[in-house]
């Protein structure tokens, strides 16, 4: 590299590398504090809310700074019921998908179509904004539920407007009515997935909206950040490895040969937190309860016994999608639809992060140290 290029661009000291310890935004919405393994909703600790509080209560604490009073609720409740339903040329387009199309692929391009049939898609009121925030929300599971129930060659089922979030979604998927058991798990399991701080989906959602694009490209943004298997796709990872494990006394075998071949084991260890994940041990006690009741417990004694193994020899512990992926299957859902649940529940932070990044906006554009060639001079094709 020239002199005059190395001036040019900021120093490699610099470089954070994965913008690691970077600071993105201000925000008032969560915090995830990983030196002493807190999570924090807006004020409230994690610990605080799950279990106590309903998903909805989240979204309205999300979107207003304050739990809701009765009232505040029941609105809510109802105001996401009624935008649940979708327009019928989404409804075809993702029940046309074929079989094999993996849903988060379906619910991310669902997603950018709700934006073609919205006559209000590029209206930056923040009225407006608001307005479509909370109909992805409400909709984003009814995509998700859609699709499932086509790919299996099954009817839709419609959503019912007495029905609460999680309830409404296991009820569309199974075209049952879930136990309050089910209910409650699944409600938990959308707290405790509302919002993680500054994580990549998040990120990605407040840079599309940094340009002023539109609601539904930031969430399709986020969606498709999501997907990796680095952030959300973890989940579906935790299972399989499970199912190829087998049985409890193939785990140290196992875990003996993935470490001795230096391979990631997936829904162990963090980026952020350098303890204790605050939201596994809500996750791990619903897997116990789950497994007990179903009679099947070797899920969770083969997840307690990699976590003990990685904890003793790597100082590592389960994050939220080691547990995650137990309960979901427990619920009996399917392995490929772990993350589109996690892409339902994040929906929440997801807009009220780009309803933060609006409020006071700044277009978001990082630098990069080219480390490339320079001063090259060019020549003409018949001489190179």
């Amino acid at each position: 590299m020239s002199s005059l290029a190395a001036e040019s661009q900021p120093t490699p000291s610099a470089v954070s590398k994965g913008l690691e310890g970077v600071v993105a935004a201000h925000t008032r919405l969560s915090d995830v504090r990983g030196d002493i393994g807190q999570l924090i909703y807006c004020g409230y600790d994690i610990n605080e809310l799950a279990g106590k509080v309903s998903y909805e209560e989240v979204v309205h604490l999300l979107f207003h700074n304050h739990l809701p009073n009765a009232r505040e609720l029941a609105e809510l409740k109802k105001i996401l019921a009624g935008y649940r339903e979708l327009p019928q040329g989404v409804v075809d387009i993702i029940t046309r998908f074929p079989k094999s199309c993996p849903p988060m692929h379906a619910l991310r391009t669902g997603v950018s179509a709700l934006g073609c049939y919205d006559t209000t898609a590029d209206d930056d009121s923040m009225d407006a904004q608001r307005r479509k925030a909370l109909r992805l929300i409400a909709q984003v599971p009814v995509l998700t539920a859609y699709f499932h129930r086509a790919r299996q060659g099954l009817p839709l089922v419609a959503p019912d407007a007495n029905l609460g979030e999680a309830a409404n979604f296991l009820w569309m998927i199974n075209g049952s009515q879930p136990s309050s058991e089910m209910t409650n798990t699944m409600d938990v399991c959308y707290v405790l997935h509302a919002d993680h701080g500054m994580n990549a989906s998040t990120f990605s959602a407040r840079v599309t909206i940094a340009t002023l694009s539109d609601m539904y490209s930031a969430i399709t943004t986020a969606i498709g950040t999501l997907k990796g298997p680095l952030h959300g796709g973890a989940n579906e990872g935790v299972i399989k490895m499970l199912q190829e494990i087998g049985s409890l006394e193939k785990v140290d075998a196992f875990i003996e040969g993935e470490l001795l071949n230096k391979r990631k084991i997936m829904g162990i260890g963090h980026r952020v937190y350098k303890v204790l994940d605050p939201r596994a041990p809500h996750l791990k006690r619903m897997a116990q309860l789950l497994s007990a009741q179903l009679g099947d417990p070797r899920w969770i004694q083969m997840s307690e016994r990699i976590a003990s193994l990685m904890l003793e020899k790597k100082g590592l512990h389960a994050n939220v999608d080691f547990y995650s992926a137990t309960v979901y299957y427990s619920l009996g859902l399917p392995t490929d639809l772990f993350t589109p649940i996690f892409a339902i529940a994040r929906t929440a932070g997801w807009t009220a992060h780009v309803l933060e990044q609006l409020a006071d906006n700044r277009l978001i554009r990082p630098q990069s140290v080219y480390t490339g060639q320079a001063g090259l001079k060019w020549t003409p094709v018949a001489d190179r």
